[in-house]
């Protein structure tokens, strides 16, 4: 990949120069267990362990949801102001944590050491479309820039599939 320039990015659809915050609001409850019930607007979420009740995705696989969901949201939003034509994205998302970080082992870092995402795009537009679109969207995407930040290191491949 090459390094991007100015000219591989798109102009920010808001004013930059004027703050958006924005507070996402979460409310929970944990009965002495490893499952939550989270509500997060008309919506509830379970988290849960394999080795609890297995009623839902543990947190950590909940982060890689967040990230394929977040690519998508950026991938769509970015695909608009390019006028980028594609029929739809799927996505392979594989984290290695080491559990011995979770488990209280000092200098093992309890969250994802690794991350390998393949985004798979249904789209006829040419490479350097492709290219840009991604580079748009990695600059974007919270999540993926969240998990970078922690130090997280991202497999990120980009792959053209037949619409």
């Amino acid at each position: 990949m090459t390094e991007p320039t100015d000219s591989d990015f798109l102009a920010p659809d808001v004013d930059p120069n004027k703050a958006l915050l924005g507070v996402r609001e979460i409310r929970a409850t944990n009965a002495a267990e490893a499952k939550t019930v989270s509500r997060v607007r008309d919506f509830e979420v379970v988290t849960d362990e394999k080795t609890g009740s297995n009623s839902g995705p543990s947190p950590l696989e909940t982060v890689l949801c967040a990230l394929t969901g977040c690519e998508g949201v950026i991938i769509n939003r970015c695909a608009k102001a390019m006028n980028f034509k594609y029929s739809g994205v799927d996505f392979e998302c594989d984290g290695w944590v080491d559990a011995r970080g979770s488990r209280g082992v000092r200098g093992v870092r309890p969250h994802f050491q690794k991350v390998v995402f393949k985004v798979l795009l249904r789209t006829e537009e040419p490479d350097a479309r492709m290219e840009k679109l991604r580079k748009n969207v990695e600059m974007r995407c919270p999540v993926m820039n969240l998990l970078a930040d922690a130090g997280v290191e991202l497999d990120v491949t980009w792959e053209r599939v037949a619409p």
